[in-house]
């Protein structure tokens, strides 16, 4: 107990107003604030709203000295989102009312694994709007399941590439359909994205519901990158896991290896882990078993990242692979990005969706470049 008291030590907010206030605070940190605009607490913002106002406004930040996003045309281009606001769900979570109305889906684990869409509703861009000062957001409209199944995904993704978002501990399905939306239309991704969502009861003390969900998903992830990568028509297949997600994704990876050997790994592109939470030791074991698919990862690790450091201390102490030192992660022959100077000094937990430079990071892995 003493030391989740010190992980839950007062952590200080400088510069920023209430959503983020309102965040640390759910999560259990007592938060000191200091230095806070004038007003800013009369905003009302939620906290995917407040992460996408800090991806434009975290393009000054540089990651290893790096340019900014600018350098590589994200700033220029267009989403396919942003054209077309309809995201892919694959979800093994359990329907409410038939998915017709919010929440749509809920934390209970379902019989069969459903595949969806999601309508959504883009930011106003408008130069008098909310956007245009960082503090629009995606809204989640409406679902509409459809007929088909992990087999048919591949026509449903129209052939090109795609990107897919597994999220990560304590989301919902709107949540994550939403964050799926902030990362695709924060990178510029051209092709089709989808939201794998599975069973999160989104509370702070249902971690081992979450990790036994995201586990007990793994066969059914699989399934769907084996129907996107056995498609003869089909592009190239994208990863970007975050959190707990990148334990599902890994465990998905090397059941995927080992149905098809090395000869998958042209159909997949980049797979990004966004601070992993996964046991060094098995991060270690799964990298030795997938083959020449662990050259198509890249981890994005932060040492000062507080989510990972309590989550080290569920586990027994053991060091989370987001948490750890870049030269450890290194050695493994995977690529690695030090984020740790990249946060607000806050949680450091969602930087693949609050850090412009963190988001060209991820753009420029798929684009096949490293600069």
């Amino acid at each position: 107990m003493t030391q989740l008291r010190r992980l839950l030590a007062p952590i200080v907010i400088q510069r920023i107003g209430g959503a983020a206030l309102r965040w640390a605070s759910s999560l259990g940190f007592r938060v000191i604030v200091r230095h806070l605009p004038p007003r800013a607490s009369r905003h009302s913002v939620s906290r995917r709203a407040f992460l996408g106002g800090l991806a434009s406004a975290g393009s000054a930040l540089a990651l290893g000295g790096c340019a900014g996003l600018g350098a590589t045309g994200a700033r220029f281009d267009a989403s396919s989102l942003s054209v077309d606001p309809t995201l892919l769900v694959v979800t093994t979570r359990k329907p409410v009312n038939g998915a017709r109305a919010k929440p749509w889906f809920g934390p209970e684990r379902a019989t069969s694994m459903t595949v969806a869409r999601a309508k959504l509703a883009a930011p106003d861009e408008s130069r008098l709007s909310l956007a245009s000062v960082g503090l629009g957001d995606w809204r989640l409209d409406r679902v509409e399941p459809v007929s088909a199944d992990a087999g048919d995904l591949a026509a449903q993704a129209g052939g090109g590439d795609v990107l897919i978002y597994v999220h990560g501990f304590k989301q919902t399905f709107e949540t994550a359909v939403l964050d799926a939306a902030h990362l695709s239309d924060g990178i510029k991704f051209r092709g089709r994205t989808m939201a794998f969502s599975w069973p999160s009861k989104a509370g702070l003390f249902d971690y081992a519901y979450d990790r036994d969900s995201a586990m007990w998903s793994r066969d059914d992830f699989e399934r769907v990158l084996s129907a996107l990568v056995s498609a003869p028509s089909g592009g190239r297949v994208h990863i970007v896991a975050h959190s707990m997600g990148t334990m599902l994704t890994l465990e998905s990876l090397r059941q995927l290896h080992a149905r098809y050997g090395d000869t998958v790994t042209s159909k997949i592109g980049s797979v990004v882990f966004a601070a992993p939470d996964i046991d060094m030791d098995v991060f270690t074991s799964a990298i030795h078993r997938i083959g020449p698919l662990a050259g198509k990862i890249t981890v994005i690790a932060a040492t000062n990242d507080r989510a990972l450091a309590l989550s080290g201390q569920i586990a027994g102490g053991m060091t989370r692979v987001g948490a750890a030192e870049k030269a450890v992660i290194a050695q493994l022959g995977v690529r690695v990005v030090d984020a740790s100077a990249e946060g607000w000094g806050i949680i450091n937990h969602d930087l693949f969706l609050s850090n412009a430079e963190v988001q060209r990071v991820i753009r420029r892995s798929i684009d096949g470049t490293t600069a």
